[in-house]
């Protein structure tokens, strides 16, 4: 049995006043919950959280990592830094970062390599644009992003990777794929896991759904054979609309 993980991605929103009081007000509300949950604030505001959220049982993951250790990056965060701050979760490769950072395959593969080193849990994030789903190169796009992100990684690291499969023309557009078109590419990505590393770390994976996921279609989409969470965004800055979210399986 696959435990749920629900996880809020912030993006640019959040300042580290509005994170603290915000996390709060969460951690009061999800006391008890069963799934794993976790929130990615922007860089600024991950320690005020981290501080609010140091007896929770809630995670604090980062929106991004640098490929580097150290050195003149201006503008980078690194794995130790971020370890430092008490991040337990990374997030890589979203699409986002993908698109309009230029993130490729292999950039998002080193980052991978070096949060595993550091000894922390990865979103691994894999997804499709409309052009791609409607050129009928869905598959192929998820195999790439499949193989290349996971390259070089043995079967004993996957335990700590999350897979989140996130169509890039779902996100922020209110459009979400049904809960089986979702379902179906879950299934795909846990083939294709099956047939790097075997049945059993393929049954083990958890993979969640990004893409307008709401308190409406949250309970569909979890419902899903191969769907164990989701990756949200708009609606994790809101307690009216995350913890409905969150607690889809008490509704």
């Amino acid at each position: 049995m696959r435990k749920p993980f629900i996880a809020g991605n912030w993006k640019m929103n959040m300042t580290p006043s509005e994170g603290r009081a915000f996390a709060a007000e969460l951690d009061k509300a999800l006391k008890h919950t069963p799934v794993r949950i976790a929130v990615a604030p922007p860089f600024i505001t991950i320690p005020a959280v981290v501080e609010v959220l140091k007896h929770s049982s809630i995670q604090v993951a980062s929106q991004n990592m640098a490929d580097h250790e150290s050195g003149a990056y201006t503008g980078e965060v690194s794995p130790a830094m971020l370890k430092d701050a008490g991040v337990s979760v990374v997030i890589l490769g979203h699409s986002e970062r993908r698109s309009l950072y230029g993130e490729t395959d292999a950039v998002v593969n080193a980052k991978l390599h070096l949060a595993l080193k550091h000894e922390f849990d990865v979103i691994l994030c894999v997804g499709e644009t409309l052009e791609e789903r409607e050129s009928g190169k869905l598959e192929e796009v998820l195999k790439r992003q499949i193989v290349e992100g996971l390259k070089g990684v043995n079967g004993h690291a996957m335990s700590a990777i999350t897979v989140a499969y996130e169509p890039v023309w779902a996100i922020g557009t209110g459009k979400t794929a049904t809960p089986q078109d979702a379902n179906d590419a879950h299934a795909f990505i846990r083939t294709v896991v099956e047939g790097l590393y075997g049945k059993s770390v393929a049954e083990s994976l958890i993979i969640q759904y990004g893409g307008s996921v709401k308190p409406s279609n949250v309970s569909d989409l979890m419902a899903m054979e191969h769907i164990d969470g989701a990756l949200v965004g708009g609606a994790s800055l809101t307690l009216e609309q995350f913890v409905p979210i969150v607690t889809f399986d008490a509704r």
